[in-house]
């Protein structure tokens, strides 16, 4: 991994990463198998990894073919949980490999704490978020007032050690997302800070998301409320 915006390593021992090149998404799932591997057999240091790719659309385990409106990018199969995904330039992924054994073993806790850490971020940008139940991601109203989806949460886990992560469209071009029915949900619409009218960049997107993380760590040392 080259061109790192922010290399840090946090109180915890954490390696960030902060990435101003596009990372090819096939690339960075060899990355995250290999340090998911390395973090289970104490190896290597846990890693919390910033960065956008270039159009892609990624299939998780529950996937389906009709889904899959219009295969304009390269599909990936991404093995995280959840169904299709669209990343590309001016979307702001985070892949989170982290040691669950050092915490509360908790999935569904995990994957709380990980959209409430989005949630509390997209908040101090001015923008009210939510979960919205039997709907999986990040939820706010669009532009029509209507609600749509600002950020996409996919997890895998593997011998207690986290992969994938999360993804928030800052300024994406949201047409790309017409290719597949987002997250298998086909009722609501996708939207971004962009489209609200707030223009934020990766950088100062990262920085407002670390500013958080002592915050997310500690709601992984609690099971799921």
């Amino acid at each position: 991994m080259t061109d790192t915006l922010l290399p840090i390593a946090s109180e915890s021992d954490i390696e960030i990463l902060a990435e101003t090149r596009q990372v090819p998404y096939r690339e960075a799932l060899e990355t995250m198998t290999e340090r998911n591997t390395a973090i289970a057999e104490g190896r290597a240091r846990e890693l919390i990894w910033l960065l956008e790719h270039a159009p892609v659309y990624t299939a998780g385990t529950s996937a389906a073919r009709e889904e899959l409106l219009d295969p304009r990018f390269d599909v990936v199969e991404a093995g995280r949980g959840g169904r299709y995904t669209y990343h590309g330039p001016g979307q702001r992924v985070g892949y989170l490999m982290l040691d669950l054994r050092k915490r509360a073993r908790d999935v569904r806790g995990f994957v709380h704490a990980v959209e409430g850490w989005v949630i509390d971020t997209l908040g101090d940008f001015g923008v009210e978020c939510w979960r919205a139940p039997g709907r999986v991601g990040i939820w706010t109203n669009g532009r029509d007032g209507t609600e749509a989806k600002i950020g996409a949460i996919g997890i895998r886990i593997r011998r207690w050690v986290t992969m994938h992560g999360f993804a928030v469209n800052l300024s994406p071009d949201l047409s790309h997302f017409g290719g597949i029915v987002p997250c298998g949900i086909a009722d609501h619409g996708v939207t971004s800070l962009a489209d609200l009218g707030l223009e934020v960049a990766a950088e100062t997107w990262d920085k407002a998301l670390l500013a958080r993380l002592p915050q997310f760590l500690a709601q992984l040392d609690k099971p799921c409320p």
